[in-house]
């Protein structure tokens, strides 16, 4: 097992890749409440109409 010094040095690294390729796991989190959302509305009968999918 790795010590934490070496985990924190690794932190630049995947900041980096934030920069360049944007927050996937953040993206993907946000996708998933969004989801959780609608279907817990649709199980309550107050669906809305689908959206268009957000352009990127």
């Amino acid at each position: 097992m790795k010590p934490d010094v070496t985990r924190n040095e690794e932190l630049p690294i995947y900041e980096s890749l934030i920069r360049e390729r944007g927050d996937v796991v953040e993206e993907a989190r946000v996708v998933a409440e969004e989801t959780q959302h609608q279907m817990t509305q649709a199980l309550n009968g107050h669906a809305a109409p689908p959206s268009e999918p957000a352009a990127h």
